[in-house]
Formats: structure tokens, C-alpha cells, sequence
């Protein structure tokens, strides 16, 4: 009996030795996570402090992260300085547009590429896939050139005609849509549904994570894009976000106060977004990821 205590005593500082470093690790761990969280939010933090000075405050050192005066007007001068609201509205249109185009083509085209039998698939899928590895820069010309010939330059609708497909996105439905069973669709086929039946009352509501993923992407891609609109759209009742922040650099200077309030603005749409698609986000990469 004396032997077994001594060795239970004995056991004793291993296991508050293994349940410390366990703990220890997980403090570690932690530590890093936060310091790389906060890495990546600094930035956001000083525009949200730019935003609240004067002008002249912006770039001062060292940096005076909550400012003793906060200049709250500033969010009120990108609304008067410029029309901003024609702007957000403008942008919130399209992104809107494109998106639903964009989840309606490429799922449709993805459950066509991975469900339906049909000569040439293989080959037209992969040449479309294909065309993801060739650079924007390099057909920009020609699209613009179409689009000046059919009269749709400076207006929303060459936007939405150039990015109602995307080959990204019906790669990412596809991968989606070969991760659910043929049984169900040929029991669909039994009972009599049509494959516009089986696309609308059966792959729709099972992808959702696959369009939450990709209405995410697009839409975040659409409410940034800077170059697109600055070819196609000159009229300034047309213009968008992005396109409207240029207006606060003046030809000698830029108020960064003005456009780091403004860009703030910008990015709430896109953080409401991800916040009530982020569980069908993360569940769609997942999915996605994993199929062959």
C-alpha cells in the first residue's frame, strides 16, 4: 500500500505538469491568434482615426489614434461635397444586378456540367475553366471596342452584360453540385420532373452554402471594382463608389479625411454581408473544397 501511494504521489506533478503545458499551449496559441487579429485590423483602426481629423492631422507623427477634437462633420461632407448617395445607389444597383445574374448562370451552367451527360462536356467545360488563366488586360480592348460598336458605353448595362458570367463561378457550382447524389435526381427523373424542375425544387435549395459562397465573392468583387467603371461609365450621375472617391483628390491634393471617411461608408455593405452569409460562407468553401 505504501508503494502505491508513493508512486501515486509521484504521479501527481506529471499530471499538473501535462495539464499546465497543455494550458500553456492553448494560452500560446491565443496570443498569436489575437496579435495576428489585431495586425490585420491596425489599418482599419487608423482609417477609422484618419476619418476623424482634419485633413492636415492625417499623416501627422506619431500617430494620435483617438483624436482629442473628433471632426464628425467629415461624414457628413461626403454626402454635400459630392453626390454620394447618386453614387452608393448606383453601386448597390449593380452589385445587386450582377450578383443574381451571376448566381443564376453559373449554377445553372454548373448543374449542366456536372449532372447532365452530353458529347463535349469535358473538353467544353475545361476551355471554359480555361479562360480564367487569361489576363483581363488582354481581351479589355476588344470588349470595350464591342461594347462602344453595340452603343453601350457610359452606361450600367455593359457592366452588367460583361459580368453576368463568370467561369470562376461555375467552376465553384460545379464542384458543388458533383458532391450530391445521382440517386436523388434520378429519383426526381422517376417521379416525372423535368431537369428545369430538378435545377429549381432540388439543386437550388440544396446549394445554398455553394450561392452564399459565390453571392459573397461576386459581390464584393462588383462593389470594389474600379477599372470597369472607369472605362465604361463618363457620366457622373452613372459613376460609382469607387469612382466617386477619385473626386476628393483635388489636382495639387487629396483630403484623406473626406476619402477615409467615405471608404468606411463603403465598406458597411460588404461587412453586413459577409455577417449573415458567413455560416453558409464557410460551409460552402468547405464543401466545395473537397470534391473531385
Amino acid at each position: 500500500m505504501r508503494s502505491l501511494s508513493k508512486q501515486t504521489d509521484r504521479g501527481k506533478p506529471g499530471i499538473l505538469y501535462l495539464f499546465f503545458q497543455a494550458r500553456l499551449g492553448k494560452i500560446i496559441t491565443y496570443v498569436l491568434l489575437i496579435a495576428m487579429a489585431f495586425a490585420v485590423l491596425l489599418p482599419f483602426l487608423w482609417m477609422l482615426s484618419a476619418s476623424l481629423k482634419l485633413d492636415k492631422d492625417v499623416f501627422r507623427f506619431p500617430i494620435q489614434w483617438i483624436p482629442a477634437d473628433p471632426h464628425w462633420d467629415n461624414y457628413v461632407k461626403i454626402w454635400t461635397q459630392i453626390p454620394f448617395l447618386t453614387f452608393f445607389a448606383n453601386t448597390v444597383k449593380l452589385t445587386v444586378i450582377i450578383t443574381m445574374l451571376q448566381l443564376f448562370t453559373s449554377s445553372f451552367a454548373g448543374y449542366a456540367f456536372a449532372k447532365l451527360r452530353f458529347r463535349g462536356r469535358n473538353f467544353l467545360f475545361l476551355a471554359y475553366i480555361a479562360s480564367i488563366a487569361i489576363p483581363w488586360q488582354s481581351y479589355m480592348v476588344p470588349q470595350f471596342i464591342m461594347m462602344r460598336k453595340l452603343g453601350l458605353v457610359d452606361t450600367h448595362l455593359s457592366l452588367i452584360l460583361l459580368q453576368a458570367f463568370t467561369a470562376f463561378g461555375v467552376f465553384l457550382m460545379r464542384q458543388f453540385f458533383i458532391g450530391i447524389p445521382d440517386e436523388i435526381i434520378d429519383a426526381a427523373r422517376i417521379d416525372g420532373l423535368s431537369e428545369y424542375g430538378i435545377y429549381f425544387r432540388i439543386m437550388l435549395p440544396l446549394s445554398k452554402p455553394a450561392l452564399a459562397t459565390l453571392a459573397i465573392f461576386t459581390a464584393v468583387f462588383v462593389w470594389n471594382d474600379f477599372m470597369g467603371p472607369l472605362i465604361y461609365l463618363n457620366s457622373e450621375s452613372l459613376k460609382t463608389i469607387q469612382l466617386g472617391l477619385r473626386m476628393f483628390v483635388m489636382q495639387y491634393s487629396a483630403n484623406y479625411a473626406l476619402i477615409m471617411a467615405a471608404s468606411l461608408i463603403s465598406l458597411i455593405p460588404v461587412i453586413i454581408l459577409f455577417l449573415i452569409f458567413q455560416r453558409f460562407f464557410v460551409e460552402g468553401i468547405a464543401s466545395t473544397g473537397v470534391q473531385g
